[in-house]
Formats: C-alpha cells, sequence, structure tokens
C-alpha cells in the first residue's frame, strides 16, 4: 500500500487527516504504521516535516468514519492522536476538535443524507468513549457550508458554526463523572502536597491549582514551556491522577500514554493578552485556564477539555468550582491563551444521593474546514 484516499481538515483549533474505513487495512491494529507514515512520525527533531504533521499535539491528528449499524447514530469514528517523537498512535480518548469535522465529512462524502439546503444533524458514535455527539450544520446544494461570520478564537478569520452536542458525556474511563468519588483529592508529588480535581466528562482531565504551583493561570504557552520544573510536577501530577482515574495500571504504564488524562492548570478570573495581542479584561472571563497534554501547553483549549471544566465547575467542592466566578446558568467563559470561549454543560443530581452527578449534555460552537482532499503517500 503505497497510497490511501484522505481529506486533510481543519477541525476547531486542530488539524488532522480523515479517513474512510473502508480505504485502510481491515485489521486496526494494522493501522498505527499507516498513521505514524503519515503525519512523519517519529521525528527527533519534532516537527514531522516528512508528513502531514505540524510539531504539535493538536495538529497530529486522524479521525476514520464509518457508517455506523446503531440506530443511535449515523456514523461511528475513531479518534487517534499521532504522537511525534517516538513510534506511537494512542486511542484511550476523544477530540472534540476533529469531531467538528466529521460531521461536514459525513455530509459531503455521502455518508449521510442531508438536505439540499438549510441545517443536517448528524449523529456521530465515537469508538474510543462510547459516546455519542450531535453535530448541527448549514447545508446548501447538500454540501456543508465552509463560510460564516462565527469567530472562533485561535482561528484567522470567521467560518460557519458547528453545533457539538456531547450526549451523556461523562464517565468515559470507567462510567463514573468522578472517577475516584470525591470531588477534591489532595495527593503527593515529589513530597510536596497538593489539591486536584479528577472529573471524566468528555475527556478524563486532571485539575491543578494554579497558585500551588506558583502561577495564575494566565501565563502564555512559551511562559510555561520555559518552566521545565513545573512541567515535571504537572507530568507527574498527570502519572499520578491516570492511575488513580483507572487509566493506567501503573506510572510506567501512565508514563507511555502522555496523552491521557489531561492536565489543567485553573485560577481565578485574570486581564491577560491573547497570542494575538489583544487585551482580555478580568471581568470578559470566568476562569483562567491552561491546559497540556503530551507534556506540552496548548495554544487554544482541547474542546472536550473545555467541556469537561464546564462540568467541574458545577461540582462543588472541586478545584474549578472554587476558582470559577458562578454567573448562573449553564454558560461559562473560559479564558484560554488564545482568547475566552464559551462552553456550557447541564449537570443534574448531587455527590450526596444513591444516584450521583448526572450530564446530560455539554455544548460547544466550532467551525472547520477541508484543506485538501487527494491521496496520501506512504
Amino acid at each position: 500500500m503505497t497510497s490511501i484516499k484522505a481529506v486533510f481538515v481543519r477541525g476547531g483549533t486542530s488539524k488532522g487527516l480523515v479517513f474512510h474505513e473502508r480505504d485502510l487495512p481491515l485489521e486496526q491494529a494494522e493501522w498505527d504504521p499507516v498513521f505514524l507514515r503519515a503525519m512523519g512520525s517519529p521525528d527527533p527533531y519534532g516537527r514531522q516535516l516528512d508528513g502531514m504533521g505540524g510539531g504539535v499535539s493538536s495538529l497530529s491528528k486522524v479521525c476514520v468514519v464509518r457508517p455506523s449499524p446503531r440506530r443511535d447514530a449515523d456514523v461511528d469514528y475513531t479518534f487517534a492522536q499521532v504522537q511525534i517523537g517516538h513510534a506511537a498512535v494512542n486511542y484511550s480518548g476523544n477530540c472534540g476538535n476533529m469531531a467538528s469535522a466529521v460531521g461536514p465529512f459525513a455530509v459531503d462524502e455521502g455518508l449521510v443524507e442531508a438536505p439540499s439546503d438549510g441545517t443536517a444533524v448528524v449523529r456521530m458514535h465515537n469508538l474510543n468513549t462510547g459516546k455519542t455527539i450531535r453535530s448541527a450544520f448549514a447545508v446548501r446544494a447538500g454540501r456543508s457550508v465552509r463560510e460564516g461570520s462565527y469567530r472562533l478564537q485561535g482561528v484567522a478569520g470567521t467560518g460557519s458554526p458547528v453545533r457539538l452536542d456531547f450526549l451523556d458525556p461523562g464517565g468515559t474511563v470507567n462510567g463514573r463523572l468522578l472517577p475516584v468519588g470525591e470531588a477534591m483529592t489532595r495527593i503527593t508529588v515529589g513530597g510536596v502536597p497538593m489539591h486536584v480535581s479528577m472529573v471524566d466528562s468528555a475527556n478524563p482531565v486532571v485539575f491543578v491549582r494554579a497558585a500551588e504551583l506558583g502561577l495564575r493561570a494566565v501565563e502564555t504557552p512559551d511562559e510555561l514551556e520555559a518552566g521545565a520544573e513545573v512541567l515535571l510536577r504537572l507530568e507527574e501530577v498527570r502519572r499520578t491522577a491516570s492511575v488513580l482515574m483507572g487509566i493506567a495500571a501503573d506510572a510506567v504504564a501512565a508514563a507511555k500514554n502522555p496523552t491521557t488524562p489531561f492536565v489543567a492548570v485553573v485560577g481565578p478570573s485574570a486581564a491577560f493578552r491573547t497570542l494575538g495581542g489583544d487585551r482580555t479584561e478580568e471581568g470578559d472571563v470566568d476562569l483562567s485556564v491552561r491546559f497540556l497534554s503530551n507534556g506540552q501547553p496548548h495554544r487554544a483549549l482541547p474542546l472536550t477539555g473545555a467541556l469537561c471544566t464546564a462540568v467541574a465547575a458545577q461540582v462543588t467542592g472541586s478545584v474549578v468550582h472554587e476558582s470559577a466566578r458562578h454567573a448562573g446558568g449553564d454558560m461559562i467563559r473560559l479564558g484560554s491563551p488564545s482568547g475566552p470561549i464559551e462552553v456550557a454543560a447541564s449537570v443534574s443530581g448531587s455527590l450526596d444521593t444513591a444516584e450521583g452527578m448526572r450530564v446530560d449534555h455539554a455544548t460547544a460552537f466550532r467551525t472547520t474546514r477541508r484543506l485538501f482532499s487527494g491521496y496520501v503517500e506512504l
């Protein structure tokens, strides 16, 4: 196999390749060499110059789509996070940004029937998490619409919005919104006690108080990368949380899966300048947050991580709840390096009841654009 049909897309603030499952080897175990070669991994220089990857985790992603046999879904899709510096592909989580590209792909590729003009609704079953996402977006002449006036922070220009409703997104790992059964947990990292919250909704995240790291959660990605000691502590936090959340059996296994869980550093709202140079005032956001995965600070928020943050903000006693400004309602404005983004979550129940807490749905808007259609040479 020397070339495979593929589509290269921007989904939200991520980019990656989207394949039809029918065009890939029958056995999923044979996919990894294809994805690694296509994205240019492993690359000891960290740039993926010999592939489609962009040298950071948000630009090294793959989705595989097929028609779904389920009555409650139109398509199934598998998300793959391709590692950059070593030959590994991770399937343990989902990517909300890339999810925004799956619905338009399904319509444009003829996998799902859509109205000639109006709004298409595609029900997408994510095979990584077993969760369903409802995608709604404009169509014209039977194809998804790219142009629009919606501005997504971190992406130049504007586009047509894609609404994503993550249905019952809690418990992607062990079926529990709070995998360790409590809103806040005290752990010890390098002999230093820290308070974290481990929440699993859309994707598992371990939330850390910025103040306990000497941070404010308004630092730029470059400033975070310059703090080698802080990054090492956060990686230790991630590995510890991975074991406690049931993602990895031990610290050695956790080290081999550097993308799950996400790590989020949170603090009260504060003024900061975005990567584009715009000033965001304290009153423009309800929570300051910085995300890391694969050891790298994100320049924008991973969508599933942002949705999990919206959920955690409604969990009384969590480090997110204690830091967030609560204006009422389901919507929260998160201060990211690229600027404020709005996400919403509907949470019901209580930790004090036998049923516990439940996330009915979490919602966000993204934009997407197909960048090329063709063949990836391997």
